[in-house]
């Protein structure tokens, strides 16, 4: 094997269509922002990486690219001295989201270089497909001053279980998950349970985005014990979700407050949480990720995968580790079924019977398609925002929604 080092790294920010979906922090707005990471090798080799393409993102990836320039690609060690040097004032949430964007692109140019996938690079392939949920929103019929999508309105359990129908027939996925911590808790509850008697076998869960008061979630346990498989992030912080967890036998999950290594420790201490969605974005990449799943192992705690909006080269590393993770105990999340727009050759990984096969071929298994990659860019040349704000964008259609996590 050649000497794989950094020749450059190029970053592209995009923007892609994202429906009016709904959560606790407002609406989804019409882009969603991402970013495509080549990671080029001295001898040609060009690894594909996918992340947020926020401002803050973007800047923080500017100033630790170069420094990577010479650095093999599998010196991960390296790779975290430099980001770490890079963005020596950055909050680590933003050191892990910037060095864990690079982390993946030397992963994938590895494996292109000797002929391996990275699926087998993490350890080896345990599953030959990945299960993934029915993602549901409740959402607008289209965004503000224009026509309705494919979906429609998604506010009442009738309209939710048509969503799911439409959903499950679509993709054949066996779990479904509903994103809560819009509308009153009775009404999300109620809609909950439309969904168990029109899927009486299907695993349901909940997640409330931090929405709902302590005293709330309590006063809800018993239509909720028997219900969901795990309850995600139904409270603020882990403190108040201890409280929940000692009283029920119902596990909860996270992606909001045990998102990084140092709040494992509390979480352990506190019995907050049972279950990790953990997110290579988040984390620091795949190696890290692999890491949590071996702490989840050890203390018996659950995983997942959290999902954010995404394109393909996100859902093939999310497939790659999860096909290489022994305990993978719940079905992942995925926003993919959301997705119209696409940026790998030959357009979206396919989702049949509810799960993702490992790709085929060297690295991650996909290509750049650069036609894409250039109208996305367009995209998001011609935006005027370059941050996500969910409020904001609720505002036109409800004009005096107020944020509040905890709000119910």
């Amino acid at each position: 094997m050649t000497d794989l080092r950094i020749a450059d790294i190029r970053v592209t920010p995009i923007a892609f269509y994202d429906p009016p979906l709904l959560n606790n922090a407002g609406c989804h707005q019409p882009f969603a922002l991402r970013s495509v990471i080549e990671v080029e090798t001295e001898d040609g080799v060009i690894g594909l990486g996918e992340s947020y393409g926020t401002e803050d993102v973007l800047a923080g990836l500017a100033a630790m690219a170069p420094s990577c320039r010479g650095l093999a690609v599998t010196d991960l060690n390296g790779l975290w001295a430099r980001t770490a040097t890079a963005l020596p004032e950055a909050p680590t949430r933003l050191r892990l989201r910037v060095g864990g964007a690079v982390e993946v692109a030397m992963w994938d140019a590895l494996g292109k270089a000797t002929g391996q996938r990275v699926v087998d690079l993490l350890g080896g392939q345990v599953r030959a497909s990945v299960p993934f949920s029915a993602y549901l929103f409740y959402k607008f019929a289209g965004h503000a001053n224009e026509a309705p999508d494919d979906w429609g309105e998604v506010l009442s359990p009738e309209q939710l279980v048509e969503e799911a129908r439409s959903m499950v027939d679509a993709y054949g996925f066996k779990a479904i998950k509903l994103k809560a911590g819009v509308l009153e808790p009775l009404a999300e509850i109620a809609g909950l349970e439309a969904l168990r008697d029109a899927f009486p076998d299907a695993p349901l869960r909940i997640d409330p985005n931090g929405g709902w008061h302590v005293h709330t979630v309590l006063d809800l346990l018993p239509r909720l014990e028997g219900l969901v498989e795990y309850l995600e992030d139904p409270t603020k912080g882990i403190d108040g979700n201890a409280v929940i967890q000692a009283a029920t036998d119902v596990p909860l999950a996270t992606n909001m407050y045990v998102v990084e290594p140092s709040h494992l420790p509390p979480n352990m201490k506190h019995d907050a949480f049972r279950v990790i969605l953990s997110d290579h974005h988040y984390w620091g990449g795949l190696k890290a990720s692999r890491d949590l799943a071996e702490i989840c192992r050890i203390w018996g705690l659950g995983l997942s995968m959290h999902s954010n909006s995404h394109l393909g080269i996100s859902l093939a590393a999310m497939t790659h580790l999860a096909a290489a993770t022994p305990n993978l105990t719940y079905d992942c999340d995925t926003h993919q079924p959301w997705q119209t727009d696409e940026v790998i050759e030959g357009g979206k990984l396919p989702i049949v019977n509810g799960a993702v096969a490992v790709p085929d071929g060297p690295g991650l298994g996909v290509t750049l398609d650069r036609a894409e990659l250039k109208r996305l860019n367009g995209n998001f040349e011609a935006l005027e925002y370059r941050t996500r704000d969910d409020a904001t964008e609720m505002r036109k259609h409800w004009p005096d929604w107020q944020y509040g996590r905890p709000k119910f």
